[in-house]
């Protein structure tokens, strides 16, 4: 049974806007439509939140904002966010509509790709993350079903910052994180999300293309974070026996456990993927994996689809549009009617030719008059939306109407030079000859970056702003020129044209770099002295541990001794107990290398006294000092051999 017969919205006209044609997918967020702006006559993708997750307020507000700050990010291989509205219960975002599948339906159909295909998927995948990272966004939840692959062959992600709500994990405050098979493992532990999560998510997904599998499954969902936590990603090699090396080392440098172990954004893990591509030759690029499933697929066409096409119906009439004559059966029944009546009339035209002429001017005389009083001394407002200012001028004058005010304003749907909207709107009634203002779009609002350089973080945050831009993501970094806390430069730089509300990153100085100097082992009064004179503040932890050095003395600091800090970081100083004091064990009589190695293992260092004959024998005679002693973990045990 087709269960979109009994979708509610499909046939609706949402917003008094977009045409709701056809079912597209179901999530457990939202329902995607595919659905006709009637306004500028496209199709796009209608994404509808469920109704049940509507009511929660915040819910919506997050939805609402970050689709808003996703509208802002303008890159080729991202899905357009056009609009975003609501409808009664209903809360919706208006997307471009890509004709095609996603990748989960290649793999689904598939299996494992060539190494080729995967890269020519993963490298727009990764420089539409790389643009998002730049803009401070991070997409969060990165999987084979936000990739969107195309009729055409473009690559496009989708869900930019939007969440979903199934098959995911939440944090102690029930934000969403993502998908469990694509989660990193900071996300996890600490939900921690910064561009290193897509870029684990990437690594997960390359692993898929490349062995048509997950690299982390199991029974349940908490399996599979456990080990992702406690297991490394297995080189695709380990599935697909003779894939080249380059790959292995490309999952494993993106898929790494540890964070910093990743490179830091997509782009730099595009220009690994790209040297990855160029070190390979052709027969590794299209060595086909024995997972792969080719058998079946229709190769009548190349595409990647699997997704059965919709026929398009016409749209209804729009501007431009001629309207369809139809002659149905009914109307040539009346017309035939018609014609046996006016025989009839005309035999009592002739028998009463003054009354039938007295009574068709009085139904004349009336009709007039009424038509006259509803619609005659009314003009109907033709739709003129997405014509040019001189189209929607000469069809307003051929429809008897005049020209009023013309205003502009700047948009980032509607082409420039052409109408965004009409006064009266188009449909409804103008007495007589009556004026029709116009709203003229003047494109998107362009506007420059300011130059920030040396502003202090939040004046640069408030120009930008100023200047209708957004503050996006803030890196951190050494100078010896920009005072701390002060602003280095932008991406994009200043004076580059962008337009309004794009998301603008700033690099944030650090300060001078200071060398972190070296004051293990001494006390803490002389430590303090030493490191605040080279501009660091010190702070003394409560934690004390066993060390080679004395009761009280500096036993280790953070950041590490010889290190880079920024002049004013703090240095973490732990004092030490002493040395831990363990007992000796009893060697005398074992070989030199059991003794050795008892030694080593309670924690001592050993040295050989083999006198002048000790070279030609392996037996212990003595040790100092003597066994069932205490002595310093650490400290050295003298054999002697004789």
């Amino acid at each position: 049974m087709d269960t979109t017969l009994q979708d509610p919205l499909l046939g609706r006209l949402l917003d008094g806007r977009y045409r709701v044609d056809s079912r597209i997918a179901v999530g457990g967020m939202a329902t995607v439509y595919r659905a006709l702006d009637t306004r500028l006559d496209r199709v796009l993708a209608l994404k509808v939140m469920h109704p049940s997750l509507a009511q929660d307020a915040g819910f919506v507000e997050r939805f609402i904002r970050e689709a808003k700050s996703v509208a802002r990010l303008a890159h080729p291989n991202v899905v357009q966010v056009f609009d975003q509205g609501t409808d009664g219960g209903y809360v919706y975002l208006a997307m471009e509509y890509v004709a095609g599948c996603t990748l989960r339906d290649v793999l689904r159909e598939r299996g494992a790709l060539q190494p080729r295909a995967a890269l020519d998927i993963l490298e727009p995948v990764l420089a539409a993350l790389g643009a998002a990272h730049r803009a401070g966004f991070v997409h969060r939840d990165m999987k084979p079903e936000n990739v969107l692959i195309g009729d055409d062959g473009r690559v496009k992600v989708a869900d930019f910052g939007l969440v979903r709500a199934v098959d995911t994990v939440t944090d102690s405050s029930g934000s969403v994180l993502g998908t469990v098979s694509y989660l990193a493992p900071e996300q996890i532990e600490r939900g921690t999300v910064d561009p290193r999560v897509d870029v684990y998510a990437c690594g997960i997904v390359l692993h898929e293309m490349l062995t048509g599998e997950k690299p982390h499954r199991g029974d349940s969902p908490a399996q599979v974070l456990f080990r992702h936590l406690n297991e490394d990603v297995p080189p695709p090699s380990a599935v697909v026996p003779g894939l080249a090396g380059p790959l292995d080392e490309l999952v494993a440098a993106a898929a790494a456990r540890a964070a910093e172990d990743r490179p830091p954004t997509a782009a730099e893990l595009l220009a690994q993927a790209q040297a990855v591509r160029a070190a390979l030759t052709d027969a590794q690029l299209d060595a086909v994996p024995p997972t792969a499933r080719a058998e079946g697929h229709d190769r009548s066409e190349d595409r990647t689809s699997v997704i059965s096409r919709p026929v398009v119906r016409r749209p209804l009439p729009v501007d431009g549009d001629e309207p369809t004559a139809v002659v149905d059966r009914t109307t040539r029944l009346e017309t035939g009617g018609l014609a046996r009546s006016s025989s009839r009339r005309d035999v009592l035209a002739g028998r009463r030719p003054l009354a039938v002429l007295l009574g068709l001017l009085l139904v004349l005389g009336l009709g007039g008059g009424v038509w006259y009083i509803n619609s005659g001394q009314f003009t109907e407002v033709p739709p003129v939306l997405a014509k040019t200012e001189a189209q929607a001028r000469d069809r307003l004058t051929d429809a008897g109407l005049e020209v009023g005010d013309v205003s502009r304003r700047f948009s980032d749907t509607v082409e420039r030079g052409t109408v965004i909207s009409t006064d009266p709107g188009a449909g409804e009634r103008v007495r007589g000859g009556g004026a029709v203002s116009l709203v003229i779009s003047s494109g998107p609002e362009v506007v420059k970056v300011p130059s920030l350089e040396g502003r202090p973080l939040e004046q640069a945050r408030k120009a930008l702003k100023g200047q209708g831009l957004e503050p996006g993501m803030v890196t951190r970094a050494f100078s010896e020129d920009v005072p701390r806390g002060s602003v280095i430069g932008t991406e994009p730089a200043a004076g580059a044209e962008r337009r309004a509300g794009t998301a603008v990153a700033l690099v944030v100085s650090k300060g001078a770099p200071v060398d972190v100097p070296d004051v293990t082992g001494s006390e803490p009064d002389e430590a303090r002295a030493e490191l605040e004179a080279a501009g660091l503040k010190v702070r003394i932890g409560s934690e004390e541990v066993h060390s080679s050095h004395e009761r009280g003395q500096v036993a280790r600091q953070t950041p590490e001794p010889e290190g880079r800090a920024a002049e004013g970081d703090t240095v973490t100083l732990t004092l030490s107990k002493g040395p831990e004091m363990v007992e000796v064990p009893d060697v005398v009589g074992q070989s030199v290398d059991e003794a050795t190695e008892t030694l080593e293992a309670a924690g001592f260092e050993v040295d050989e006294d083999r006198g002048l004959l000790g070279i030609f024998r392996d037996t212990v005679k003595s040790q100092s000092p003597s066994a069932g002693d205490k002595a310093p973990k650490g400290s050295t045990i003298t054999l002697k051999i004789r």
